[in-house]
């Protein structure tokens, strides 16, 4: 393992990585914590603002190009960008059930799938992850 791949990469691709780590990182731990609690709402708002920056540095991004500079990645990012103030307007409206799963959804599609992507061959986290 070695970071230098990610490191040696455009700043974009290094601001989203880190983005994304955050993201993970706070998103899961939203998932074990007491819900409706000031803390949780405090770092609702965080993780939300993370995902908006990992959704909108992924547009910069075009390693893959299937459509011009786009890939059906970009469509995730797009939902994301969607998604998610959507989500935190059902909880601020106390739809709670539709709020668990929107952020539900945002976590697993645009986390965890895109992040398993990222893993593919010749992409930069699996040199980070796997060497060179």
């Amino acid at each position: 393992m070695t970071l230098a791949p990610l490191l040696d990469a455009p700043a974009v691709i290094q601001f989203h990585a880190a983005f994304a780590f955050a993201a993970i990182g706070l998103g899961a731990a939203q998932f074990l914590a007491p819900k409706g609690t000031l803390p949780h709402r405090t770092v609702g708002w965080a993780w939300a603002t993370l995902m908006m920056l990992v959704a909108g540095t992924s547009l910069f991004i075009h390693t893959i190009r299937m459509w011009g500079p786009w890939s059906p990645i970009h469509l995730l990012s797009l939902f994301t960008l969607a998604v998610v103030p959507l989500a935190v307007w059902r909880a601020r409206r106390h739809d709670v059930k539709s709020h668990r799963q929107a952020m539900i959804w945002i976590f697993t599609l645009a986390l965890v799938v895109t992040g398993l992507f990222t893993l593919a061959p010749g992409r930069i986290m699996n040199k980070v992850v796997f060497g060179g």
